[in-house]
């Protein structure tokens, strides 16, 4: 089996242009005609396959290029830059998104016989490796099970399981690992992070969320930048220009009344924040991604 099998597979059921759900509600397909702008999005933990064209997703400093034959890890919620590079109508993208259930990955984890991992470093929560043939034959069965819906309740758990083994036991293995350890710094970062998430509309000070990660102020501002690219107050900052994107876009709010709910004390502060990361005040952004066509 190869790449162009899996986008065959996936090309049968995203036969048009856009995001795909699937009857799994952790599996995404998509397929686009057209390549894309540079679109700031979070990326939270799961397996991003590229079946056909290209795309790239920038963290910080760090810009990862993958296509055909190359799988990207993320482990936790990742503010990131994300764009196809390379896409046609004759050779539209085509890829799915798989999202991990972190408490699946213990479990798993814990019945297999892996080597410890390092605890006295936070490596950068995403990667790239190559997409080796034994996952890649599981992703092409999983797609292939939706086409099977008498059977996909009973077998889709078992490929799911499946796919996890062979992350943590491949070359993703050390980046899943370290986050499944308990009292690795990935780990301890890795909660306050999800912590952070549920309240990032609160002025939180980094020694609270150190505290919680059970580090010293400096040693956990040191893993915090390891693991996502970014400080403690960017990644904040970042959630809350991604969640009142989505609140202006969805529910038709103005930016002032949404500059408050996401925690902004400053409506011209959150202006001028909005406009360095979607590259247009809120206004005019909102009207742009609403009159921009599909694909």
């Amino acid at each position: 089996m190869s790449t162009d099998t899996l986008a065959h597979e996936i090309g049968r059921i995203a036969q048009n242009d856009g995001e795909r759900a699937t009857e799994l509600p952790w599996l995404t397909l998509y397929r686009r005609s057209l390549h894309s702008e540079p679109m700031p999005c979070i990326y939270g933990l799961g397996l991003g396959v590229v079946a056909q064209g290209a795309k790239q997703v920038a963290l910080g400093e760090e810009v990862i290029a993958y296509g055909p034959g190359h799988s990207l890890l993320t482990t936790v919620d990742l503010p990131v830059v994300a764009h196809i590079t390379r896409a046609g109508a004759a050779e539209p993208y085509l890829g799915l998104w798989l999202a991990l259930d972190a408490r699946a990955l213990v479990q798993v984890a814990a019945e297999l016989d892996l080597p410890p991992v390092a605890r006295e470093h936070s490596p950068l929560a995403i990667s790239r490796c190559a997409l080796e043939a034994p996952l890649l034959e599981a992703l092409i069965r999983l797609v292939r099970l939706l086409h099977e819906p008498a059977l996909l309740a009973a077998l889709a758990p078992l490929v799911q399981q499946e796919i996890m083994v062979r992350l943590l036991c491949g070359p993703h293995g050390p980046l899943l690992r370290q986050l499944v350890a308990a009292g690795s710094p990935s780990h301890q970062v890795a909660r306050a992070l999800a912590w952070l998430k549920q309240n990032f509309t609160r002025d939180v000070l980094v020694d609270e969320l150190a505290a919680r990660a059970h580090m010293s102020t400096s040693t956990f501002r040191q893993h915090f930048r390891g693991l996502t690219g970014m400080s403690p107050v960017q990644y904040q900052k970042q959630l809350r220009l991604q969640e009142a994107r989505q609140l202006m876009l969805n529910h038709d709010l103005d930016a002032s009344s949404t500059a408050v709910r996401v925690g902004y004390e400053s409506a011209s502060q959150f202006s001028r924040d909005y406009s360095r990361l979607f590259g247009a005040p809120p206004q005019r952004d909102i009207k742009r991604m609403r009159e921009q066509p599909v694909g």
